[in-house]
């Protein structure tokens, strides 16, 4: 099943987007049974957890998306998309919401394919609160270590881009290990140069030697391109 235009809505930063506070986590709760839907909010209000309740998967995908840390708790068998439907697509767009399995009609199979898949947790509806409260503030904080690798990663791709065509492709020469003689030679300039732009690259990139600088290429993946 494709999920279409509101999932697409849900992986694009500048849709919709109402934004919130990136410190406020939220759970957001996907099922069709509205008396439980309830009581897990109220459960994780209770708790001082931001609850938003949908009825089903296209209730869900037409909603503003939240900037702070999230956590899907997710129905597996609904009317229409399933919640395995869901997770599906989201891991297809790149969506990366932790998942939490609620269900009252799960098999083994069915449990090893959502596990296989990321979700946190594939609990048997009714499950104790404890658990599932545990479950979701698991998926909050691996929620939230992500979030802060990407603007990390953000930082380093945005000092990379502060460079100078030039000083990209002696960044690249110097944490293959190459020399300035050696780098001179391949692009046909001389070493003081070479030294020049080294110093103002490595000043830009904020790191002090060509380990830390080699660190940082690993994590924005500059060898794995052509170079």
């Amino acid at each position: 099943m494709v999920l279409g235009d509101g999932l697409r809505s849900i992986s694009d930063p500048v849709s919709r987007v109402k934004a919130m506070s990136e410190s406020d986590p939220t759970v957001l709760v996907v099922d069709d049974d509205s008396a439980l839907r309830e009581s897990v909010g109220r459960l994780l209000r209770s708790v001082g957890l931001d609850a938003r309740l949908f009825a089903s998967v296209p209730d869900f995908l037409k909603s503003e998306r939240s900037d702070g840390p999230t956590c899907l708790v997710l129905d597996v068998r609904m009317p229409g998309a399933s919640g395995l439907d869901l997770q599906r697509e989201l891991a297809a767009a790149d969506v990366g919401i932790p998942i939490v399995f609620m269900t009252g009609h799960g098999d083994i199979p069915m449990s090893v394919q959502a596990m296989k898949r990321g979700a946190i947790e594939f609990l048997t509806k009714p499950c104790r609160d404890q658990d599932l409260i545990e479950a979701i503030q698991l998926g909050l904080a691996r929620d939230r270590a992500r979030r802060e690798s990407e603007k990390a990663l953000d930082a380093l791709r945005a000092r990379f881009e502060s460079l100078s065509p030039r000083e990209r492709e002696i960044m690249v020469h110097v944490v293959k290990g190459r020399l300035g003689k050696q780098i001179a030679g391949d692009i046909g300039i001389s070493e003081p140069t070479v030294k020049v732009h080294r110093s103002n690259l490595m000043r830009k990139m904020n790191v002090r030697s060509p380990a830390e600088l080699g660190r940082i290429a690993d994590k924005l993946e500059l060898l794995s391109e052509k170079t």
